[in-house]
């Protein structure tokens, strides 16, 4: 398991009863949980202290019960990047003690199923392909051009701008990519050569394929289900093997790495490594890897699952 353990500023605190305790920044949450099918004592005197509660309800949905919360607030992540030699390596540049750039900044605010607008999981796979970024940029004398599409509010983004890319940031709502676009100046990254997109990423990788169009490194974290603009229906199972080898066409000769991430119930990470060796390795070679994310809690030195991640590299940088 690849675990996001660098973090100062997020903690997920406990879990218990289909519940994680976090702590973002100076605040306190209790947010639903699916893999957290345990009951265990609640010790932390912080679960009847917190400042926001997302109820869920038996229909499927939810509402917040606040307790202080501020409509928004921010926190902060170092990147240390890691990935040179493979994917478990010791980080590149800064070294493992130490970040590679200034923190990167996300705005939060509680919003509709009980999200914030981050993953804080996702900042092991940030580690990842800020070090190959980062070497491929030494390496190869010019800036990478990376393409992230189903990009939310920009986490991989700003961290893959910061390690020396060019991004191309491509989602589906504007209101997620205006909410990056906030990420990135508060970041310092507001003048970074990102190319902010509203598009649908099927429609946009066609296009680019047209164009002739070719990416260095290619990040996708595409959802379970989904809706095109024309009423098309995403089903990840049925709809990610077709994405991904239209997807792979976009792959540059000198291309360093892919990234897919799944929060699908059931979508294993020998799935992922499957599906990037048929589609990537087989032709351009480098290594695949995959597995579950998580992150660790403090209660009892256990890591949680928080989904599964597929990487591939290419062979010069391992």
């Amino acid at each position: 398991m690849w675990i996001a353990d660098d973090w100062k500023e997020y903690e997920v605190l406990d879990t218990s009863g289909g519940e994680k305790l976090e702590r973002w920044g100076d605040y306190i949450l209790v947010r639903p949980d699916p893999q957290v099918i345990w009951e265990t004592p609640r010790r932390d005197p912080r679960w009847k202290k917190r400042d926001g509660h997302y109820h869920r309800n038996s229909k499927g949905g939810g509402e917040w019960e606040f307790f202080g919360l501020p409509d928004e607030w921010s926190i902060s992540y170092e990147i240390r990047p890691s990935g040179i030699g493979s994917s478990n390596a010791g980080a590149f540049g800064a070294g493992a003690s130490g970040a590679c750039c200034s923190p990167l900044t996300f705005r939060l605010k509680p919003f509709h199923f009980k999200h914030t607008g981050l993953f804080p999981e996702q900042a092991v796979n940030w580690n990842w392909f800020s070090g190959l970024i980062r070497e491929a940029v030494k390496s190869q004398g010019r800036p990478l051009k990376v393409l992230n599409l189903f990009a939310y509010t920009g986490g991989a983004t700003l961290a893959a701008a910061a390690a020396g890319a060019q991004v191309t940031h491509v989602d589906a709502s504007k209101g997620m990519v205006n909410w990056a676009k906030e990420n990135a100046q508060a970041s310092g990254l507001g003048n970074a050569p990102v190319r902010w997109l509203v598009d649908d990423c099927v429609k946009f990788v066609e296009r680019e394929i047209r164009r002739g169009s070719k990416y260095d490194g290619i990040i996708m974290d595409p959802p379970s289900y989904g809706r095109g603009p024309k009423g098309e229906i995403w089903k990840l199972e049925e709809s990610l093997w077709p994405f991904l080898k239209l997807t792979a066409q976009l792959l540059s000769k000198d291309a360093v790495f892919f990234l897919i991430n799944s929060y699908t119930t059931g979508l294993q990470p020998a799935v992922l490594s499957y599906l990037l060796n048929s589609a990537i390795a087989n032709s351009l070679g480098g290594q695949v890897e995959a597995g579950e994310i998580g992150l660790p809690v403090t209660a009892n030195g256990l890591v949680l699952p928080c989904g599964a991640s597929g990487r591939w590299q290419c062979s010069r940088l391992l």
